[in-house]
């Protein structure tokens, strides 16, 4: 199999597609958490007038999926705090007994970030976009960072252009968001042109483990594929580690071919087998969703490895 690092393929890939949904166009860019009976979801469907909507959906092995017919309905008391019908590229972090999702909720003044929580996947209720527009990824940290709720997101624009830094900021109360600092952006190779955080960051002895995606753009369009990076526990905006070389690169048919060739969108991330595995799910192609696995001591080592050299850390 191509250009396969730490992470192999599951042989099974694609493990969804837009058969799973009626009306759905395609299923990709989506949030999975593991929960006690099983995992749960938050599933990206572009419907066939394309729309995009959210689903929730539930698996026993995170593999066979049952996704809801029906798109999400949250719940606001605040008429102008509403999921629209362009949300997209959903993320779950687990606090306590509470689900965080966060989710890129389009407007009419450009796409923004948009956070629910629930406790059952059934009932979501929307709080206040975290941040302005334009933005169109943020992951919460899976634990409060000095007392406070944290997140990396990735500022954006209105259009597909080279606009791809990655930011640290955190807040008090989900609400008021402050202290932001910069954490990384492109640097070369398959992530010259935009960096955009993946899954939640991972909590390790060796720092915040952070897959992210990076874009080159060829004389063919854009390509995305997967990196990671390890982040200090305390002041995760400072970079320990970045991989110089891809993780995952778009190598297979799904990954290459669908409505928007040549991506691998890595998402969401669970930990299996006591945490000695890393389970990637990852969209493909905008089309369908896949994953892969990597023992967690080999994407350690393999990232501190592939690194681009140590910054200096400042005091």
């Amino acid at each position: 199999m191509a250009n396969e690092t730490v992470f192999k393929r599951y042989e099974g890939n694609p493990i969804i597609t837009a058969k799973a949904v009626p009306r759905a166009n395609s299923i990709h860019n989506s949030a999975i958490v593991k929960v006690a009976d099983g995992y749960r979801g938050v599933f990206r469907v572009d419907e066939i007038d394309m729309d995009y909507t959210l689903h929730a959906g539930y698996s026993k092995d995170g593999i066979h999926w049952q996704l809801e017919p029906e798109r999400i309905r949250m719940q606001s008391d605040d008429p102008e705090v509403h999921m629209t019908d362009q949300s997209y590229d959903p993320r779950i972090t687990q606090l306590g007994d509470t689900f965080y999702v966060t989710w890129c909720n389009s407007n009419a003044n450009g796409p923004c970030i948009g956070l629910a929580t629930t406790k059952d996947f059934k009932t979501f209720k929307q709080w206040e976009n975290p941040l302005p527009p334009a933005n169109r990824n943020c992951v919460i940290f899976p634990r409060k960072i000095n007392g406070k709720y944290a997140i990396l997101h990735r500022p954006s624009d209105r259009g597909h252009t080279p606009f791809g830094d990655i930011y640290y900021a955190e807040s008090p109360d989900l609400v008021h968001w402050g202290h932001h600092r910069f954490v990384f952006g492109p640097r070369g190779g398959w992530q010259s042109m935009k960096t955009g955080p993946g899954p939640h960051p991972i909590e390790t002895p060796e720092g915040w483990l952070l897959i992210y995606h990076g874009v080159w753009c060829s004389c063919n369009g854009y390509i995305y594929s997967a990196g990671a990076a390890l982040l200090d526990l305390e002041r995760p905006w400072k970079v320990l580690y970045r991989t110089k070389d891809y993780l995952l690169y778009p190598a297979e048919a799904y990954e290459r071919v669908g409505d928007v060739p040549n991506v691998i969108f890595p998402s969401s991330a669970t930990l299996e087998q006591g945490g000695k595995v890393v389970r990637l799910y990852y969209g493909c192609a905008d089309t369908c969703i896949s994953m892969a696995e990597a023992q967690m001591s080999d994407l350690l080592a393999w990232t501190q490895e592939h690194s681009f050299e140590r910054p200096r850390r400042s005091t």
